[in-house]
């Protein structure tokens, strides 16, 4: 059954990828849209919440932490534990294939962890984290209209290092949509399916990610956005997660933006809190 899952969403992928083969005359990987005619510079970050937009056929993306951290403190039967880790340039490699469709390699060059109980360390952890692959497919709203939608299979590869990562091959399936409203507000949304390993063993449980933004210009070239995300989980024990995420964009130029933010855990399962200060570049 499980080799059945990622075969499947290995045949997903390639079916997608159809377009960029037989559609001969249109713009592509190899034949890039002209300049004039690309759309509006769009990002999946940083919000928690993927754009349904892809990349112009023929043109590249990158989106980057220059630094992303993570903390939580809690207490467990009496005992105070702690836990925190950074990310350095993690990163999302982008390529448009065809008008609707992207591919995606998002890497994790170097991840820490750490952990400890009453103020004693019970573990620290670094290296090289895992690699994602993920196809962006628009399905409405790409170039024009107020809603835009798309599908984002993606399979996430056991390349890290040090002890991070959990070792298997996990994969889901990703469906943002994009809603422009009155007053230039800006509401974004998805729902995420994730077939994941469970930390204790090798069984693989299910995930159910929802998530609402919504963003709007706060003045001159900065925008900002407010968020809710939040997880459910099928593995035994495992809680409800949730947070409360702000963020600021400042457009730089036309194609490269920068921005921070934090995610603010508001359940007793999440990190208490994840800064993050990034940078996004097309070309």
């Amino acid at each position: 059954m499980k080799n059945d899952f990622y075969r499947s969403m290995l045949v997903a992928m390639a079916i997608q990828l159809i377009p960029t083969v037989v559609l001969a005359d249109s713009f592509h990987l190899f034949n890039p849209v002209p300049k004039e005619k690309m759309r509006d510079f769009a990002t999946d970050r940083p919000d928690r919440t993927e754009s349904p937009i892809t990349v112009d056929a023929g043109h590249f993306q990158i989106e980057t932490d220059f630094i992303v951290m993570n903390q939580d403190k809690t207490t467990v039967a009496g005992q105070e534990i702690k836990t925190s880790g950074f990310g350095v340039m993690v990163s999302n490699l982008k390529a448009g294939l065809t008008d609707n469709i992207d591919f995606q390699v998002v890497l994790t060059p170097y991840v820490t962890g750490k952990a400890s109980v009453n103020g004693v360390d019970t573990q620290d952890l670094s290296g090289f984290g895992d690699t994602t692959l993920r196809l962006k497919w628009n399905l409405i709203g790409n170039n024009e209209g107020d809603f835009s939608f798309g599908l984002m299979p993606f399979m996430t590869l056991p390349t890290s290092s040090g002890g991070m990562g959990h070792k298997k091959i996990e994969a889901g399936l990703i469906a943002p949509f994009g809603l422009s409203l009155p007053n230039e507000w800006e509401m974004g949304g998805m729902f995420q399916y994730n077939r994941a390993k469970n930390d204790s063993d090798d069984v693989f449980h299910h995930e159910y990610v929802t998530s609402l933004t919504m963003g709007h210009s706060v003045y001159g070239d900065f925008d900002g956005y407010v968020e809710f995300w939040n997880q459910i989980s099928s593995e035994l024990d495992s809680k409800w997660e949730a947070t409360l995420d702000f963020g600021l964009l400042y457009h730089v130029a036309k194609d490269v933006q920068l921005d921070a933010g934090v995610n603010i855990g508001i359940t007793e399962a999440t990190d208490d809190l994840n800064p993050f200060l990034g940078i996004s570049a097309r070309f």
